[in-house]
């Protein structure tokens, strides 16, 4: 494919306007919510044929998520697109001001293997709604979920206004090595580096999902049956291989030991005895993960699972009991289904973990103790988090998601979604019926009558 023709071919159409005609964009996202739904077997299917997840799993953190996204899109559209009034300034009196949203123009998005559908998808619906043009790189890991977005996408829209590309890393190189108006990337902080370092070439602003460790701290109050049993969905949900997944627990020693057994009860609960033999449990993504993972767990303390297979791609739910922080699975993001727990005793122990590590996209506190659960809250730096739970801020398109420092640039979701793809363009009308002289040279005599005009309108 000739990318730079693609590019040119995607600009010339978003010149003649069509893109930002809103009854386009709403009648485009009303066709591909129908696409969706009429293809929902097959994407289940080719999620499941990628990793092994199950339909459960993939219709709730996948295509659920793009249908209530796309609903909220048609449904606030017309609203959201309307300029914003806003109060004008006394020293240009008689004004008014205004910010209208602008589509940026042609937008890359590059989106992951983890959650293949879903987090192609939930940019792509801002991008459009928006009204830009878009190129979409799917990720090369999960070939049968790319095949069957690149379908949809081909029903729905045409070439010049949206389409994408398959392929591996030199795909996206060749990609990156182009002019866009505007870049969108979720994935790992390397590869994020590698993303910012190509749009700074041109001055393009990013968007960068990444991730990170997420703690998450529970203290001598917290509901221990209650947390495990959230803990175990939020951390083994898609086999681990979610971005905002707490990745290691700072729990009070004294808590250690019935968490832990509630721990065993809530995986067996969920997975069985067996987690193997559950249809529930998904895959890790290929061999290159697996083999980074089981180095991880290697000469650690192992107090649940830890059963691994090679020729499936297998490893169990597994809880390691302090390991140390230079350690190789404290060193980096986990991305899996493994659940370090280091004991702390007061917020020294804490704070010394915490600040070791870069911010992280989410983070997590049990507690019952509001006040304590609230100064966590607010002492530390993170893209987003819950108190008394997991992963479920994601759920609220009224809150932005995204991370800060090496967790992330920008957010998105719902209403934000659609302000990440435009650039707010603020606009000041001035009246002809009156014009104050005093801005005019020239300025002899004016300093004195000019500090009172600011120090009045301040």
């Amino acid at each position: 494919m000739n990318f730079t023709a693609l590019i040119e071919q995607q600009k010339l159409y978003f010149n003649t306007g069509a893109t930002k005609d809103i009854s386009l964009k709403k009648a485009l996202l009303k066709k591909l919510k129908q696409e969706i739904l009429h293809q929902e077997e097959a994407i289940l299917k080719a999620i499941h044929q990628d990793f092994k997840k199950s339909y459960f799993e993939s219709y709730a953190t996948e295509i659920g998520i793009v249908i209530t996204e796309i609903n909220l899109f048609i449904k606030k559209l017309d609203s959201w697109s309307k300029p914003k009034v806003v109060m004008p300034s006394l020293l240009n009196f008689p004004s008014w001001s205004r910010i209208y949203n602008d589509p940026y123009g042609s937008v890359l998005i590059i989106s992951p293997w983890n959650y293949p559908f879903q987090l192609a998808f939930s940019p792509l619906i801002g991008a459009i709604a928006a009204g830009n043009t878009v190129v979409l790189k799917p990720s090369e890991l999960t070939p049968n979920t790319s095949a069957i977005i690149k379908i949809i996408i081909d029903n729905v829209f045409s070439a010049n206004h949206v389409t994408v590309v398959e392929g591996g890393i030199e795909k996206a190189q060749e990609l990156l090595a182009k002019r866009w108006d505007y870049i969108f990337f979720t994935g790992s902080v390397p590869v994020g580096k590698i993303i910012y370092q190509a749009a700074a070439q041109y001055l393009t602003p990013v968007t960068l999902e990444l991730g990170g460790k997420s703690p998450c701290i529970i203290d001598e109050s917290a509901n221990i049956p209650l947390g495990a049993k959230r803990l175990v969905w939020g951390k083994f949900l898609n086999g681990g291989q979610t971005c905002i997944a707490p990745d290691y627990i700072l729990i009070h020693y004294t808590k250690l030991e019935e968490f832990t057994q509630q721990l065993k009860v809530q995986i067996n609960k969920a997975y069985g005895e067996n987690p193997e033999e559950s249809e529930d449990f998904p895959r890790i993504i290929n061999q290159k993960n697996f083999d980074r993972l089981s180095k991880m767990i290697a000469n650690q303390k192992i107090i649940i699972g830890g059963h691994v297979n090679p020729e499936t791609l297998y490893i169990a739910p597994t809880v390691l009991e302090n390991p140390p922080l230079n350690s190789e699975v404290m060193q980096d993001e986990i991305f899996g289904p493994i659940l370090p727990i280091i004991t702390f005793k007061n917020l020294n122990d804490i704070n010394k973990v915490l600040l070791h590590f870069e911010k992280p996209l989410s983070f997590y506190v049990f507690s019952n103790n509001i006040k304590t659960a609230r100064e966590f809250i607010k002492n530390y730096s993170f893209g987003g988090g819950v108190i008394n739970d997991t992963l479920v801020h994601f759920a609220n398109h009224r809150l932005p998601f995204g991370g800060v420092g090496h967790s992330g640039i920008g957010g998105y979701h719902g209403k934000n979604s659609y302000l990440t793809f435009s650039h707010q363009k603020g606009v000041t009308r001035r009246f002809n019926w009156l014009d104050i002289p005093t801005r005019y040279a020239p300025y002899t005599g004016k300093l004195k009558q000019v500090k009172q005009l600011f120090k009045y309108f301040s």
